[in-house]
């Protein structure tokens, strides 16, 4: 992702999470009750809003910095384990169908993958002199 789309995304991201916490919460109260799903609703949005907030200080390091491959790859991590882990728990939440709980953890793993593109990024740039 480059610098601008990855803070233009971070914000999407960011506002879906507040959107789709809020409806959650007000709108969709009875389905989840009925589906037993409350507790895993609230970690896929927690989980969305977390990362959401990681892209965006990952697209303010970007414009600080130059982009590193692995930086970039940190972004793509991110967005794919919000649109994996949070995205299967949404719609395991509404539906139901307890076979997607079975893909959750890909979008779990696209996470740890994430952090660790964010760890070795901070280590590519230790290596920079700064004034």
């Amino acid at each position: 992702m480059i610098k601008l789309n990855t803070i233009l995304i971070a914000g999407i991201l960011g506002g879906l999470a507040v959107a789709i916490g809020a409806f959650g919460a007000h709108g969709l109260e009875a389905v989840l009750e009925s589906n037993g799903r409350n507790e895993t609703f609230e970690t896929a949005v927690k989980y969305h809003f977390y990362h959401a907030l990681a892209l965006l200080v990952i697209g303010i390091w970007q414009r600080k910095e130059n982009t590193t491959k692995r930086l970039n790859l940190a972004a793509w991590m991110f967005f794919v384990g919000i649109l994996i882990f949070s995205g299967s728990l949404y719609v395991l939440s509404l539906s139901g169908v307890s076979w997607l709980g079975a893909i959750t953890p890909i979008g779990g793993l696209a996470f740890i993958l994430g952090w660790l593109f964010v760890a070795l990024s901070a280590k590519d740039n230790s290596n920079k002199t700064h004034l």
